[in-house]
């Protein structure tokens, strides 16, 4: 088919950025398996945080440990699973602060067994350590300690585990 100066040109496709494609499609999820995935984690953090909250008066009070040992257990099992979740999604988590930070959470709530007297004290540093890296900038969560910058996963790389 000839072009002549007043037909108009053909319709060549769009090519769109990665950037213009809904989140679901970048991956390659679907709609549904993005909810569900998105639904499931975000599950497992609000019974980590209820597991959290319950255990946190036996803790800061010193109430008897029968009392509220099953929220323990329930915060400490669902915190793992997080941990699993965000390890299977990115071994960057390892390096970068948010995963780093989580692994000094741990160690001060073994510091429980060891320094009792303080139990408290290291619960509340502990709860405001998980404010600070949760709710701080995105710089703050993916700085690496050991490459002295922010580090990201390409989109391509990683897994996707939406929450």
């Amino acid at each position: 088919m000839k072009q002549t100066p007043h037909s108009p040109e053909p319709q060549q496709p769009q090519k769109t950025s990665r950037r213009d494609q809904p989140r679901t499609e970048q991956y390659g999820l679907s709609e549904t398996r993005f909810w569900i995935q998105r639904l499931s984690k975000t599950a497992i953090r609000a019974l980590h945080i209820l597991g959290i909250a319950g255990s946190a008066g036996g803790i800061l009070y010193g109430i008897e440990r029968e009392l509220w040992l099953h929220w323990w257990i329930m915060a400490m099992v669902t915190g793992l699973i997080m941990v699993g979740l965000e390890i299977r999604q990115s071994k960057l988590w390892l390096i970068q602060l948010k995963g780093v930070l989580t692994f000094v959470k741990l160690g001060l709530i073994g510091c429980f067994f060891w320094l009792p007297q303080y139990k408290p004290a290291l619960f509340i540093t502990v709860l405001l350590m998980s404010v600070v890296i949760a709710h701080g900038p995105a710089g703050l969560r993916h700085y690496s300690l050991w490459h002295r910058r922010r580090i990201d996963d390409k989109p391509s790389k990683k897994r996707q585990v939406n929450g």
